[in-house]
């Protein structure tokens, strides 16, 4: 699962780390780029010494550049990480992706957990409700992952 209890919340405190797959290793980035940069080359050895050559360069040399930046701009996007900090007394959920980081802190006495079934822009969507806010975490979770996480931040609260 992509989330973990760095701290178990068996003494009522602890703290959980929540961050999104990212099934593409370093190493598999450079193999899938290096696989379709020979793959898209192999038809080009016909047309060595040809004027047409330099024809399609320009356009292979766009798809290339066209699926790093895909590939790129994929991982700066799941680069998140949420930690939520279960306190003798409070609750703190810090966000922190490539916008920056944004937190929500509570007295934990009041932090109330949300499970909205269909109400909410994805089917299991989880709220943290506190001091007149409420905010989502692990939306990029998977449906059964956000079931999980709902259970087990709902038995970490009861723990005081």
């Amino acid at each position: 699962m992509p989330y973990d209890w760095t701290t178990p919340p068996a003494t009522g405190a602890g703290e959980l780390h929540l961050w999104p797959h990212q099934s593409l290793t370093p190493q598999g980035y450079v193999g899938f780029l290096t696989a379709t940069a020979v793959l898209i080359a192999l038809p080009l050895f016909v047309l060595l010494g040809s004027v047409l050559l330099w024809g399609l360069l320009p356009f292979i040399a766009m798809a290339l550049f066209g699926v790093k930046f895909a590939l790129d701009r994929n991982r700066a996007q799941s680069q998140v990480l949420e930690v939520l900090t279960l306190g003798p007394e409070d609750a703190t959920l810090v966000r922190r992706d490539r916008t920056g980081e944004r937190l929500w802190s509570c007295n934990r006495y009041w932090a109330k957990v949300t499970l909205h079934r269909h109400e909410g822009p994805v089917p299991n969507y989880v709220t943290l409700k506190g001091e007149g806010r409420e905010v989502e975490i692990g939306a990029f979770l998977s449906e059964d992952e956000r079931k999980a996480l709902f259970d087990d931040l709902k038995n970490a609260l009861q723990k005081q």
